[in-house]
């Protein structure tokens, strides 16, 4: 924007950086959610495992599996909370990512918010004063006007008594006028400075919201891997369940049986 006092694009930066604040503080709310369900589910399935008889009477190789896969299904369970809680460690670290960047944000729009009050402060004075040399000037200006059309005689006693007024006033003007080029200058001068400050504010910005999506994808990223991780071991776990079925055999559990309950070698 050419008015100098207008924030439009710094504003526009400033509400840019919240939204990715923001962004930030919804996957870390995101990571806590998915942390209670991962937690809830553990212990369901560790309650499950443990409380809910799946088989108890059965023998020899197939009752070994059932104990397989009851004690994998709370294995399973373990690992939903052991994720649970680096869900957790995971937000936290988002948490103290997002603070990070708030408190570094902050000094640079301490400094921002200082040098835009002083520039507004400094164009403010400079109108004023700029509006008390044209008042000056106007009045002249209306003066003149107004006896344009008197004779020479009066016209050379109006000029007379202008004369009188204008040394009156002289040194009003002078120092109006004075002042009014000594606050341009300042307000140039702040005006650089708010530039170079503006230029630095911006870039410390770029470099954080370059930081900030780059550490916000491989939160992502690492999100997902635990994930895919969490489903390997599982995995791993059902094919324990899977490998001790294998070993499962109809016709040992079947002589085992006859062997443990017989009664003779002949019918009766």
């Amino acid at each position: 924007s050419t008015d100098l006092t207008s924030t439009v694009g710094y504003d526009s930066i400033i509400q840019h950086l919240n939204d990715g604040r923001k962004n930030c503080k919804e996957f870390e709310d995101f990571l806590k959610e998915r942390a209670i369900i991962e937690e809830k589910y553990g212990k369901e399935l560790i309650n499950l495992s443990k409380k809910k008889p799946c088989g108890q009477s059965e023998l020899n190789t197939l009752k070994r599996s059932l104990d397989v896969f009851k004690q994998q299904i709370e294995n399973v369970g373990q690992g939903h909370i052991q994720l649970a809680q680096t869900l957790r460690e995971e937000a936290k670290k988002m948490e103290d990512f997002r603070e990070k960047q708030k408190l570094h944000r902050k000094k640079i729009e301490l400094i921002m918010e200082a040098i835009h009050k002083n520039r507004n402060l400094q164009y403010k004075k400079t109108m004023e004063v700029k509006a008390n040399v044209l008042l000056f000037v106007a009045w002249w200006l209306n003066a003149a006007n107004r006896h344009i059309g008197l004779s020479s005689t009066s016209l050379l006693s109006y000029f007379w008594q202008l004369f009188l007024k204008l040394a009156q006033t002289k040194s009003a003007l002078e120092d109006s006028d004075r002042s009014y080029q000594q606050n341009v200058t300042t307000l140039e001068k702040i005006r650089e400075e708010w530039q170079k400050e503006h230029i630095k504010a911006c870039e410390f910005f770029e470099s954080q919201e370059c930081e900030r999506i780059n550490y916000f994808r491989n939160a992502v990223w690492l999100h997902v891997n635990q994930l895919s991780w969490d489903c390997v071991q599982n995995d791993e776990k059902y094919e324990d369940i899977r490998k001790s079925l294998e070993k499962c055999s109809i016709e040992k559990d079947i002589d085992y049986f006859v062997n443990a309950r017989k009664t003779g070698s002949m019918a009766p």
